[in-house]
This record gives structure tokens, sequence and C-alpha cells, in this order.
């Protein structure tokens, strides 16, 4: 494969990514935007709240930070300490890129491995939110397979690094 098809099978896989993610993210943010202006409307003028909303938001925000964690990867927009970064050599800088990918990969997927048997178990015992009688394991589930997308972004920023995530790369940042 020439370096300009692997670039736009690339560009391809990461148009796709943070379409689904975002668009995962945007619904769900949404969801809570109308659950609560009718929350706190029936509140105010019928003195009613929706039932469950609590338990609504909570699993709605689940949703948005799951989703959003391969977005933050792919853009990355994690919090770092660079502090010391312009006194360290390039090759140093991408080597400290590389092993911080590694690491976030293999906590990621150790984080989605433990989720899936965690929701595995929910799904056993038929575990359920406290008002709504919502099942636990799909979110579960869900913020598991997340997790495992997370990480795979992290390998593929170890694969094929950028500019935006390590200096050096691509001629950033100061030599």
């Amino acid at each position: 494969m020439t370096a300009a098809a692997a670039g736009r099978r690339d560009l391809a896989l990461r148009r796709a990514l943070e379409w689904l993610c975002g668009s995962l993210a945007a619904l769900a943010l949404f969801g809570i935007m109308i659950l609560t202006l009718v929350d706190v409307s029936g509140r105010k003028a019928l003195s009613e709240s929706v039932p469950g909303s609590l338990e609504m938001t909570e699993l709605l925000m689940v949703v948005v930070i799951f989703a959003g964690l391969p977005l933050v990867s792919l853009a990355g927009e994690h919090v770092v300490f660079d502090s010391l970064d312009p006194w360290l050599p390039r090759w140093l800088r991408r080597v400290q890129g590389l092993l911080v990918d590694a690491a976030c990969a293999i906590a990621l997927f150790g984080l989605a491995w433990l989720m899936w048997v965690k929701a595995a178990d929910m799904a056993g015992y038929g575990e359920t939110t406290a008002q709504l009688r919502l099942p636990k394991a799909p979110f579960v589930y869900g913020m598991s397979v997340l997790c495992a997308v997370t990480a795979m972004v992290h390998g593929l920023l170890m694969l094929r690094p950028v500019a935006h995530h390590h200096i050096g790369v691509d001629g950033e940042g100061p030599a």
C-alpha cells in the first residue's frame, strides 16, 4: 500500500470515528438538554418533575463521557505535563510519546476487559436502575467497547504518530 493510499485510509477511518462517536455524544448531550428543560419546566409550571430524570441524566452522561474518550485521544487533547519538553531531544520525546501511547492502550484494553466482565455479571444478575428499572448491562457493555476503541486509537498512534500528538514528528516543535 502506498503512503498516499494509507493516508486516505487513515483519514477515512478518522472521519468515521469522529462522526460515530461525535454523533453519539451529541445525541446524548441533546437528550440531557431536552430532559433538563422538560424536567425544570415541569417542576416550575406543574410542580411535577420527570420520573427518573436523574437516572436518565446519569446514563446519558456515561454515553457523553465514553463516546468522547476516542475523540479526545484522536485529537491529542489529553492533559499533559510538558514543562521539560523544551530540554529533551526529539528522539527522547518520540520515545516518551510511544511509551505514553503504549501505557494508555494497555490500561484502556485492561479497563475494557474488566468492564466487559462486569457487564456480563450485571446481565446475569439482571441488574437495573433503582427507579426506572432500566438494565445497566448495555451501558457497561457500551463503556467497554468505547474504551477498547480508545485503546485502538492509542495503538494506531504508536504505529502512525501525528504531529499534534508527538512533538518531533513531522517537524513540529523545537530541535
